[in-house]
């Protein structure tokens, strides 16, 4: 089986590979089809006959796929084009007869026999078009729709790619949004707690290596599990109330029936942006709601924080939702809602996505 997908994999990534392995297809296609002919001939002259059609087949594959088609067609010169492919008709139709005329019937009958001249094959269009243009454009235009197929896949596991590629910009960018200044404040207030001797040091040294554990090392795929994300959420709420007194009131409530995975880091930016633009806002008795809910294929986020009542929305903070959204758009595509409103007085972001549909 690993040899198997190893030959998989290098078909699918030479080109060359591809072409031979088309072409292997149709000679061993065509070799029942001469035994069971009434002739009985030989598997060598079979394979000779085969040969002298096989090789105009290929010839007018190639001319279709890699001159007619992008040069001609895909150009809209129509006029052109019709006149080219009734040319390439006539000459790969007739060089398939003569192949098998004055090359094959040469090898392997024996004289004396009566032959067509060049020149009566070449006149004989009742017979190109019959017999010989079926048995060389059929294959032409097979190989086209396989070319084209192959193509159309290769465009599209590309496009895959560079998506995945911005994916994972945009998660290294999420990463870099972690605010310096949460760290900053942590380590201080940390310092502060050892000072006093604090019981609350070590675990507050715990929580803060647990997140940048998950930060740098735990979310380097496209998922994680959201068990761990509301982890990472709690510990990062923990780290940030050491910076508040009892004014700041924050709840939390889950609601989970599987623990499905998620992108990283998005949940917790929107967070940060509660305690950013929210708690460290408002001079009054700040509050911060925290939702989870997990149903089926239903998943819901909501969270919402107290503001001024003269705080403005500031360009930093639009920022920061929109990189949310642009991560959102490349994971799920339309599978989504960001919903965002702002009240006199509280802020509120609800994201909800739909697990069914999303990649």
């Amino acid at each position: 089986m690993d040899n198997f997908k190893k030959i998989s994999e290098y078909v699918r990534t030479h080109r060359l590979a591809q072409h031979l392995l088309f072409w292997f297809i149709i000679v061993i296609t065509y070799i029942p089809v001469g035994l069971l002919d009434e002739s009985h001939d030989p598997l060598g002259v079979i394979l000779l006959f085969n040969f002298c059609i096989h090789i105009p087949q290929m010839l007018a594959a190639y001319f279709l796929a890699y001159y007619l088609l992008p040069k001609f067609i895909l150009k809209k010169k129509y006029f052109l084009s019709v006149i080219l492919f009734l040319l390439s008709f006539y000459l790969f139709s007739a060089l398939a007869r003569i192949l098998t005329v004055h090359v094959g019937e040469e090898l392997v009958r024996t004289r004396p026999f009566e032959q067509e001249s060049v020149y009566e094959i070449l006149t004989d269009i009742h017979s190109l078009v019959a017999k010989y243009f079926p048995a060389v454009f059929s294959i032409s235009f097979q190989f086209l729709f396989v070319k084209y197929f192959v193509n159309n896949e290769q465009k599209k596991n590309e496009a895959r790619q560079l998506e995945q590629k911005k994916t994972e910009s945009e998660l290294k960018m999420l990463k870099a949004q972690l605010n310096p200044h949460f760290l900053f404040n942590t380590l201080n207030n940390i310092y502060s707690l050892s000072l006093d001797n604090s019981p609350k040091t070590a675990s507050a040294i715990g929580k803060l290596s647990d997140i940048l554990d998950h930060v740098l090392y735990k979310c380097n795929g496209q998922f994680v599990s959201l068990s761990n994300e509301i982890e990472l959420i709690k510990n990062y709420i923990e780290l940030e109330k050491l910076r508040y007194d009892d004014r700041l009131e924050i709840t939390f409530d889950t609601a989970i029936e599987n623990n499905i995975e998620i992108p990283p880091l998005l949940l917790l930016s929107l967070v940060e942006n509660a305690f950013k633009h929210g708690a460290g806002e408002d001079s009054g008795s700040p509050k911060i709601g925290i939702s989870i809910t997990q149903k089926g294929n239903h998943f819901s986020f909501e969270i919402s924080n107290t503001v001024s009542s003269d705080y403005v929305s500031k360009d930093r903070e639009k920022i920061g939702l929109n990189n949310i959204k642009k991560q959102l758009d490349l994971i799920y595509a339309g599978n989504y809602s960001l919903d965002i409103k702002q009240a006199s007085n509280l802020f509120s972001v609800v994201l909800q996505i739909n697990q069914n549909n999303s990649i």
